[in-house]
């Protein structure tokens, strides 16, 4: 009987036995330890190497969720994202057949939630399909979030979470031929804080030689200075009443100081003076350019060569920020005045408002406001980190999601987050249900080929299925139905920005 076909497989890891189940054809492993907990001397410092152990590890469930907000803009998770237990670092396999032999490609999915919130044990990312359609090994992993993963404190390292990622795929290159993957054949991918963390990672030293493909969905564009940083984390501590330093945050329980975060994110816009655009956010947290563990923002470093090495495909959606409307309950809300301060803010250059009100006479308040927020925020990131790629002499695919999803009369269109559920075919778990609802699962199977076909490819051959970026024709791959591909569809946003710089946010005054 070979390992899949047993009803409960096991596989050698290097820090010991494991014991999965076959679910529908595959292997699945979940709740791995691929670093110890970062709880007690280990708080707030780079993640550790596990411990062995004698026996087998039964690896039937997920390992608990980081620490983290679970109410953000509006969506409630409940006791989803509260769960009990201190193994937070844990990686989940799911492998065709854990045959050494088998050398498959292998896929290992960042999850998004702002930096502050989110779980590899989500229903939305439940990979059956993608290994078992695609023939590929995919792995998911946690991270440490919000202040225990991102907050630039005294006494530990910047990027803790980064950090952590680093070491699941130190794990995963360890490890992953035991499963039936290859080692040198591994992908990663993600979706917003996820796809923002590959960027961060393909400038990263230590992430060197980890990974030979990148797949970035919907990269942010907040990157933080090290002043920013830190001014950040000293506002944070100060509504926990403590120094914002190692010592005296691990005095506090882990899953009590998001709490502190939630405080001060609620009175966030108070700090525009010091925080600038960022300080009108949904999060208090981003990577650190510290200069060590990230040297330098991502559309510097990939310009200079960092990620030549690497194969990426990045993209967006066309209508990105028209989530966060929904969950702010904004949808048919925006008034002219806040569309005029959203352009100022974030607008490029002196006048980004007159800019966009020339480019774009006929489109409402609420059109100019989602647009100009979709463009600084996702769009224009991910289009200048493309062209970052390729003037470092590396390998781009740009593309767009311009898929109308049906769901709420359409109102949500290809907003942020919609790749998700149709990458992973899971319509009923994140933005599913409101935006395709269960009368349009049909639509919505011919787009999750399209994406997944293009990705599973690109992981096994390095080839999605549509010519690579250049400046000068800008191909891209429109996903919709039907889908082509054209010159870059977001040309006028794309001349407003042509001279915009994307690096780190500035502190705008000295330290407090």
């Amino acid at each position: 009987m070979s390992a899949v076909e047993s009803r409960e497989p096991e596989v050698r890891t290097a820090a010991g036995v494991v014991r999965g189940r076959a679910e529908g054809g595959l292997a699945v492993f979940r709740g791995i330890p691929y670093a110890e907990p970062p709880i007690g001397e280990a708080r707030f410092q780079a993640p550790r190497p596990v411990r062995g152990w004698d026996g087998v590890r039964e690896s039937h469930a997920f390992g608990p969720p980081a620490p983290q907000d679970v109410h953000m803009a509006g969506r409630d998770r409940g006791d989803f994202l509260m769960g009990e237990g201190d193994d937070w670092l844990t990686v989940n396999v799911w492998t065709p057949d854990p045959d050494p032999a088998a050398r498959r490609p292998v896929m290992v999915w960042i999850h998004g939630g702002a930096y502050k919130l989110g779980f590899s044990g989500s229903p939305g990312y439940d990979a059956q399909h993608i290994a078992r359609d695609g023939d590929v090994v995919f792995v998911s992993l946690n991270y440490r979030l919000g202040i225990e993963g991102f907050a630039r404190i005294d006494g530990a390292p910047a990027n803790r979470g980064l950090l952590d990622q680093v070491a699941a795929l130190e794990w995963v290159r360890e490890n992953i031929t035991a499963f039936g993957g290859d080692p040198g054949q591994v992908t990663v991918l993600g979706d917003s804080a996820g796809a923002g963390s590959i960027a961060a990672l393909m400038a990263m030293p230590s992430a060197a030689g980890l990974f030979r493909r990148a797949v970035g969905q919907s990269v942010p564009g907040t990157f933080l200075s090290d002043a920013l940083a830190r001014d950040v984390a000293a506002a944070i501590a100060a509504e926990a009443g403590l120094p914002p330093a190692a010592g005296d945050l691990s005095g506090v329980d882990p899953r009590r100081l998001p709490a502190a975060a939630q405080a001060l994110e609620s009175k966030m816009r108070q700090y525009e003076d010091r925080w600038g655009s960022f300080a009108h956010t949904l999060t208090l947290f981003s990577p650190v350019v510290d200069g060590e563990v990230l040297p330098a923002a991502p559309w510097q470093a990939l310009a200079g060569g960092a990620g030549r090495d690497v194969e990426l495909i990045v993209g967006h959606n066309r209508d990105e920020y028209r989530t966060f409307l929904l969950l702010a309950g904004q949808l048919g809300k925006v008034t002219e005045e806040q569309a005029a301060q959203a352009l100022r803010l974030f607008g490029p250059g002196e006048d980004g408002e007159r800019a966009y009100r020339a480019a774009f006479p006929d489109t409402s308040a609420e059109g100019l406001y989602e647009r100009v927020q979709s463009d600084w925020l996702f769009r224009m990131p991910v289009l200048h980190l493309a062209e970052a790629q390729v003037a470092g002499g590396g390998r781009a695919y740009l593309y767009d999601l311009a898929w109308q999803s049906p769901g709420m009369g359409g109102a949500l269109g290809a907003c942020h987050g919609l790749d998700g559920p149709l990458l992973f075919g899971t319509y009923d778990a994140h933005l599913g249900p409101a935006a395709i609802g269960p009368e349009h699962t049909a639509e919505a199977r011919e787009l999750t080929s399209q994406i997944r076909t293009a990705w599973t490819s690109f992981a096994t051959s390095g080839d999605p299925g549509w010519s690579v970026y250049d400046s000068r024709q800008r191909l891209t791959r429109v996903f919709d139905a039907p889908p082509s591909v054209t010159a870059y569809p977001e040309e006028i946003s794309r001349r407003l920005w042509q001279d915009h710089v994307f690096e780190a946010l500035p502190l705008l005054t000295g330290i407090m």
